[in-house]
């Protein structure tokens, strides 16, 4: 790969020559410092360095790509990657080298990146084609060596000791802030807000000597004569003495020889040393957009914004970090290992917290819309892939019937089609099939019968069986007990015997009169009786 098409380094500079155009090693250090020197800039960077060291990475195999776009708002739940256990490159980023876990690897690197705006990792290859470890080490000891036409060669890293050690380009990979000025370093919110670390460190200096010195805020002594040089140090002495430290706050000073006391015209409260700690520490948490209720800060904080504040923090802080590692690892660490660390990709879980109304409301919006593009006659796996669900497998749909409203009587089946089991014209036992589907449907039903009319009072007969819905034909009468003769055993595909079929429904399904009527008629053939019970028709 050649180098830019334009000058990005001044020509002034030999081929291969050691500079720095932006900060100083000296101003570096001093970013580096500010972490120790002001408690707010310690609680912003522990919070940034940690968060995004604690996500889980998992490396996959990259889905390939087909030239169709997904209108999902989420690839949680419609992720269809391979996962990769076993791999060079996810061993080291799971354990960086012997002395580091993986948590304090990034965590270190996480908090050289928020001071400095840059973090370095120096990798080892111990004999090997691709790193077999690698240590984070602090932005000010390395320093770039540019050139001309080739824009980097590499780095020298300068040791403690003052030795000074190149490194290939190969050999270090750098994660960084773009700095406006500096086209090979990075920049980080301690450089724009160091007069405000500066200040708040002497305003608590001042404090602590004000305290010191006995809470008061001083004055002059005043002499009408020239002292000489042991008479000033003994007079200083012996006012120290008797004055300085807090355990001699409020004693009373007595002065010798016409000296005269004057106070300062201002007081400590003049200073407003608490309002300019507050908008100290206000500036601070703006160079790096943290919530105040993520420092802990309830002044005015209830739960609702601070749960609104964790949810700005994750999408604004955490998120888009985690989005600037996964692109060092992939662009910058996977090349390293050749032809293996093709095709594949880290990526991060989503640390959001989660949100049960969102996630339900996403979850209703994707399933209405697959239903929609399947109704539709989209194919469901197109359409599961298109709203961001996972592959679902497709059964039969039961459709159920109409309820009939309050007081109405529901409709009967519709009768089958003429030539079909069941249709009017076929045999008897088909019509006896018909009849009873209507019985079993309605409750009850008026049916004529060879001039003979069953009952239709429901409660009044029947038993058990398949008769049930049949009534008596009147409150003295009973069925007749005759049924039609036992048809010979057939299969299934068989037809219902002639003999059988032939049989009219009237010649056993009638009813006869009960026994406490006359008793020509008791023993009269139920089929020449000229009486019928009296029934109710409704």
């Amino acid at each position: 790969m050649s180098g830019p098409p334009v000058p990005m380094s001044s020509y002034g500079y030999k081929r291969g020559l050691v500079f720095d155009l932006g900060a100083s090693r000296q101003s570096r250090e001093q970013q580096l410092r500010a972490y120790g020197r002001s408690g707010t800039v310690f609680s912003i960077v522990s919070l940034l360095q940690s968060a995004p060291a604690g996500a889980d990475w998992h490396l996959y195999k990259k889905q390939p790509v087909d030239a169709r776009r997904r209108y999902a708002s989420t690839d949680q739940g419609s992720d269809q990657r391979t996962e990769v256990i076993t791999h060079a490159a996810l061993s080291l980023w799971s354990k960086p080298n012997d002395f580091h876990t993986a948590f304090e690897f990034r965590e270190g690197s996480n908090q050289h990146l928020e001071l400095t705006g840059e973090t370095f990792w120096v990798l080892n290859n111990e004999g090997t084609n691709f790193p077999t470890s690698m240590w984070y080490v602090r932005p000010d000891r390395m320093e770039p060596v540019p050139d001309p036409d080739d824009f980097l060669l590499g780095w020298i890293y300068n040791g403690p000791n003052g030795e000074q050690i190149p490194l290939q380009n190969d050999e270090v990979i750098i994660e960084r802030l773009p700095d406006p000025l500096d086209s090979f370093r990075g920049m980080g919110p301690v450089a724009s807000i160091t007069a405000n670390i500066e200040q708040q460190q002497y305003a608590t200096q001042y404090q602590r000597n004000l305290f010191y010195n006995g809470a008061d805020p001083g004055g002059v002594i005043t002499i009408d004569k020239r002292l000489s040089d042991p008479e000033w140090d003994e007079f200083v002495e012996r006012w120290r003495e008797s004055h300085q430290g807090v355990a001699r706050a409020g004693r009373v000073g007595i002065l010798e020889n016409g000296a005269t006391w004057t106070g300062n015209s201002h007081s400590n409260k003049d200073l407003e040393y608490g309002g300019l700690r507050l908008a100290n520490r206000d500036e601070l948490r703006e160079a790096w957009r943290i919530h105040k209720a993520m420092l802990g800060t309830t002044d005015d904080v209830n739960r609702a914004n601070a749960q609104t504040g964790e949810e700005v923090f994750v999408s604004w802080q955490t998120i888009p970090r985690l989005d600037r590692r996964k692109d060092t690892l992939n662009g910058k660490l996977l090349p390293l290992f050749g032809s293996t660390g093709q095709g594949v990709e880290f990526d991060y879980d989503d640390p959001s917290p989660d949100n049960r109304e969102e996630n339900n409301a996403e979850l209703v919006a994707k399933t209405n819309a697959f239903s929609v593009l399947v109704g539709a006659g989209v194919d469901p796996d197109d359409a599961a892939e298109v709203v961001g669900l996972p592959s679902m497998a497709m059964v039969g749909k039961a459709v159920q019937a109409p309820v009939a409203p309050p007081g109405g009587v529901p409709e009967p089946p519709a009768a089958p089609p003429a030539g079909q089991p069941g249709a009017p014209g076929q045999a008897d036992g088909d019509e006896l099939a018909a009849l009873l589907r209507r019985v079993l449907h309605d409750g009850y039903v008026p049916v004529e019968l060879e001039g003979r009319r069953l009952c239709t009072e429901p409660g009044r007969c029947g038993r058990r069986g398949v008769f049930r819905t049949f009534r008596a034909c009147a409150r003295s009468g009973t069925r007749s007990s005759t049924r039609p003769p036992a048809a010979p055993p057939r299969s299934r595909s068989t037809t219902r015997s002639a003999s059988t079929a032939s049989r009219p429904v009237s010649s056993w399904l009638t009813c006869r009169p009960s026994r406490a009527t006359s008793s020509a008629t008791s023993t009269a053939p139920a089929a020449t009786s000229s009486t019928a019970s009296p029934s109710t028709t409704s």
